[in-house]
């Protein structure tokens, strides 16, 4: 215990934390505050103390699944949330920085890691994304995006911060009727419809998860676009021709760092001349690190987080040009936030499709995201990619102007009118 009781001395200044050891022993850190929680942490065998202090990651997150360490006066979000906002990022908190030893074997955990060969690549789409339609279905809005919504000043829900989202990104990539757009990594495929039923672009998405594969085809052949919206189980390195758009949400963080250059020199390759890409991405604000233990063993075997300086280094040899960069700050943490509310709603259901320890991961997965983006150096990435420096106006002004057009279903220059489809397409 003694380990863990420093780090917790270290860890804790504002609020209260009570901790019950299974000997009963009580012992309590911070100090009341005004605004600041009063938590308690139950330890049910001796063994929680060594287990987090060796890892405190991994071995919280395996005791709080586990049941043997369990939160009072509060939930695990309430919890994460408390440790975090007294070790604030901006504030030099430095929860996310492994000591000196267990960096060495995080590195060599993350070399193996981000190798991601073709087949370790659909290994770790499946261990993550083929859960089933059913888990997905209990949280996701109806077009089934599992990423970072776009909180503007007209979302007030998550079903109108994901179609934000989504008009945010056609305005992003200028696009018009017939144009020819790639999605790489193109999940249930509700980006790829939306962006058609907006735009009338022809789409084709792309992945290595065969149950989004099927899910998406048949949702595509039920609205009639078979002919325009097309999916395939493609690996990015196969695919092949010229696309006037490449869109990519969510997709980069299972790329690995090794590929990063080899991703953007197909990227150049794929797309036309005076083509536009906008990709989508979680990043760090600050440098490189390492992925936790916990996120790497049971949420994204294989995953990783880049900084802007890694994307960048990636892009610069590849005669691209970033012609933008949005970096969205909470947008993440207001998405996974409404998540977990919806899981926790959906306990009892969580619980039948798979168990109580998995419905612990999962919500110990969500309010550790949530919190890392409120609290931590996580961010979102949008950048905007171009061969020809001329391919976009020369202001960004037009990005707004894009948006609204779409929202009010004006037309554009050649007569085209392009409206924002109001709810979702038909459902499963």
């Amino acid at each position: 215990m003694l380990l863990l009781d420093q780090a917790l001395k270290r860890l804790i200044r504002q609020g209260t934390l009570t901790v019950t050891e299974s000997s009963g022993r009580v012992r309590r850190y911070g100090e009341a505050k005004p605004g600041w929680p009063d938590l308690g942490l139950r330890l049910i065998d001796g063994k929680v103390p060594g287990s987090i202090a060796r890892d405190p990651s991994l071995g919280f997150a395996e005791a709080y699944m586990d049941d043997r360490a369990r939160i009072e006066g509060g939930d695990i979000m309430d919890f994460v949330g408390f440790i975090r906002r007294n070790n604030p990022w901006e504030r030099g908190g430095d929860l996310d920085n492994p000591g000196p030893v267990k960096r060495v074997l995080e590195r060599i955990a993350f070399m193996v890691d981000q190798r991601n060969q073709r087949v370790a690549s659909r290994r770790n789409v499946a261990h993550h994304y083929d859960l089933g339609d059913d888990l997905y279905e209990l949280f996701l809005d109806p077009l089934r995006q599992y990423s970072c919504a776009y909180w503007d000043a007209s979302a007030d829900t998550l079903e109108a911060a994901q179609e934000a989202k989504i008009a945010h990104i056609a305005a992003k990539l200028a696009l018009r009727p017939g144009h020819r757009v790639l999605d790489i990594g193109c999940g249930w495929g509700g980006l790829a419809i939306q962006l058609h039923k907006l735009t009338g672009a022809h789409v084709h998405g792309i992945t290595l998860s065969r149950e989004q594969l099927a899910y998406a085809k048949a949702w595509s052949e039920r609205e009639g676009l078979a002919d325009k919206v097309t999916f395939a189980l493609t690996d990015y390195r196969d695919e092949e021709g010229r696309f006037d758009r490449i869109v990519s949400v969510g997709m980069f963080e299972h790329v690995g760092v090794p590929n990063y250059r080899a991703f953007f020199a197909k990227c150049h390759d794929l797309l036309a001349q005076d083509g536009v890409m906008l990709l989508h991405t979680i990043g760090r604000a600050g440098p490189p690190n390492g992925t936790d233990g916990f996120t790497r063993k049971y949420i994204f075997p294989g995953g990783y987080i880049p900084s802007m300086s890694e994307a960048l280094k990636a892009i610069e040899p590849n005669k691209l040009m970033v012609s933008d960069v949005e970096v969205l700050r909470r947008h993440y943490a207001l998405t996974l936030r409404e998540w977990y509310r919806r899981c926790v709603a959906q306990e009892a259901r969580i619980v039948e499709l798979y168990d109580a320890r998995f419905y612990r991961m999962w919500l110990f997965y969500l309010a550790g995201a949530a919190t890392a983006f409120e609290h931590g150096d996580l961010v979102n990435f949008q950048f905007q990619i171009v061969r020809d420096r001329d391919a976009l106006p020369l202001t960004r002004d037009y990005i707004g102007d894009e948006e609204a057009r779409i929202r009010a279903g004006q037309p554009d220059a050649a007569g085209n009118v392009i409206r924002l489809n109001v709810g979702a397409p038909t459902s499963r």
